[in-house]
């Protein structure tokens, strides 16, 4: 599955339906992993035993990681893996999960990432062929199980970002997987906020690949109904770019980049990044 040109627009919410053309972002996903699966080929014994912006994990520990959320894609209805009410914790239970491949070699990680990948797209791709629709629980509630494909695209290609940048590779722009994980950065970063009581309402116009416009909002109803939405059309932009915005948002990137947000977005839209590097025995405010 080959996509040729970019999206246009996106529409994600947490209460109501989203449109995100499952088809076209799961062609993206196959050829970011495709791309990321050939470059991991060349690796030799120094680069897997590489350090990546996360501290604590090699670029090995990296991939293993991969495996372990690219399954998720496979799971079935009402699935919990990312639920913060059954113990998710993304500080923590990610390096929970890595102790089931301790010791693995790094040639039998690459085989298991690129066994994992073709499992979990062939799950995807006959989902989407029987039009099959159902919720699976997200960190910040249920969703439709089109968005977790999103998810698990954006997790991979920011620690694909953390394994190159650290690596001072200077690879080329994934520009359509760069659109989508700004899109859903964004997203998460308002859900997280919203989750504390913060409201990230914003538009913001971001430049270079994977740049457009982005319209945030977050709810918050007398009938304890609160909501996120935001809505992503892509087009040549100015403003900051889109993924040093995206890699702030999560925490592995200067904050600065976000200072064209007023005071009180940029607070709540950083939210993310605070749960991602603060310590693992501390609760956030």
């Amino acid at each position: 599955m080959t996509v040729t040109s970019s999206p246009h627009a996106l529409l994600l919410r947490t209460a109501g339906g989203c449109d995100l053309n499952p088809e076209r972002l799961l062609g993206v996903f196959v050829e970011q992993r495709r791309r990321l699966l050939t470059d991991l080929r060349s690796f030799g014994p120094e680069q897997w035993s590489a350090p990546t912006r996360c501290p604590q994990w090699s670029v090995q520990d990296m991939v293993r990681h991969l495996c372990d959320v690219t399954r998720a894609i496979a799971a079935g209805p009402g699935d919990r893996t990312f639920d913060l009410t059954a113990g998710f914790d993304p500080r923590t239970t990610p390096s929970r999960w890595l102790a089931a491949s301790a010791g693995e070699s790094p040639a039998a990680s690459l085989d298991r990432l690129a066994a994992v990948t073709d499992e979990a797209f062939a799950v995807a791709r006959d989902r989407l062929a029987r039009d099959e629709r159902f919720d699976v629980v997200l960190p910040y509630g249920a969703m439709d199980w089109t968005v977790l494909v999103l998810h698990v695209l954006w997790d991979s290609w920011l620690h694909e970002r953390d394994i190159f940048a650290a690596l001072d590779v200077d690879r080329p722009v994934d520009v359509e997987a760069t659109s989508y994980a700004t899109a859903y950065g964004l997203f998460i970063a308002a859900a997280v906020a919203q989750m504390v009581g913060d409201r990230a309402r914003q538009r913001l116009e971001l430049g270079g690949d994977g740049g457009g416009i982005f319209e945030l909002d977050t709810h918050h109803s007398v009938h304890s109904v609160h909501s996120v939405a935001l809505t992503a059309t892509w087009l040549a932009s100015a403003g900051p770019p889109a993924a040093e915005v995206t890699d702030a948002l999560a925490g592995r990137g200067p904050a600065d980049v976000l200072d064209v947000m007023p005071a009180e977005a940029r607070t709540a839209l950083t939210r993310l990044a605070t749960v991602f590097t603060m310590p693992v025995d501390e609760t956030a405010a």
